[in-house]
């Protein structure tokens, strides 16, 4: 009963998204579902505009830039904690990365938007990767914690007893035992960049602008099924994202087991 029950809330759920790629098939000029005919014409004439490739390429980049830099505020503000021995570090870290999350995007928005301003960054990449990356940090950090609570600390220990230092350490006994995790920090961090609107509605401009905004300011124009293309697009991108994280999350295990 309560797979049936939880099966069933699934499908629920993920039945807008089934929508939302079916319409984008549709070869009339205006979303309906069902179409009321089928064609490619709108994947076609996406890859003709280059509006909304240079929006693609745009979100790609900055979902990349974040979730690189997230992942070396969460690597290292986790393993700097676990390193804490009396904890000191995790009462102010823990609040710290926690506060960019209770606070509404729209205040982040405004807030980062004077901010930039101010120091010369609006309207860049840098500061819409440093907007995403206060909500990607959180969970990228979180993410770590639960990894670095399965590692065997003793090894770090040999390690310097044997004469390698910090870095050398870190790179060849820590890092090959959580490298699963953090790739799937990485993809969480990219999935959240890729998806993110509020505070990059108020950070982009022309050149910056990111797949979400491009798609809000095409709704408020004309409602067709090229909102449903580039959002199949990002469906596709965030499902195959999680895929790579269930992937690498079974071969940690499996190495485990085979160990």
């Amino acid at each position: 009963m309560f797979r049936a029950s939880y099966l069933a809330l699934l499908v629920f759920m993920l039945l807008p998204l089934f929508v939302v790629v079916v319409t984008s098939f549709s070869q009339a000029g205006r979303l309906a579902f069902p179409p009321e005919s089928y064609s490619l014409a709108w994947y076609g004439e996406f890859f003709e505009s280059t509006r909304w490739l240079r929006a693609f390429t745009n979100s790609i980049l900055i979902g990349v830039g974040t979730a690189l830099l997230a992942s070396f505020l969460g690597v290292t503000g986790a393993f700097g904690q676990e390193l804490d021995t009396d904890d000191s570090l995790g009462a102010i870290l823990q609040p710290l990365v926690l506060i960019p999350l209770l606070i509404p995007p729209v205040v982040l928005g405004i807030t980062l938007l004077m901010y930039f301003s101010e120091v010369g960054l609006r309207g860049s990449y840098a500061s819409i990767i440093l907007a995403h990356t206060l909500w990607a940090t959180p969970l990228v950090y979180f993410v770590m914690r639960s990894v670095f609570s399965r590692f065997d600390w003793q090894q770090l220990d040999a390690a310097h007893d044997l004469g390698a230092g910090p870095v050398r350490s870190f790179v060849h006994v820590v890092l090959p035992n959580v490298k699963h995790g953090i790739l799937v920090g990485a993809l969480l961090a990219f999935i959240i960049s890729l998806q993110e609107f509020v505070m990059a509605l108020f950070l982009s401009t022309p050149s910056t602008t990111t797949i979400p905004v491009l798609a809000w300011t095409q709704i408020r124009q004309a409602l067709d099924p090229m909102v449903s293309v580039v959002s199949t697009f990002l469906i596709l991108i965030s499902l195959g994202a999680i895929v790579i994280a269930a992937i690498a999350t079974n071969l940690e295990w499996l190495s485990k087991q085979l160990s």
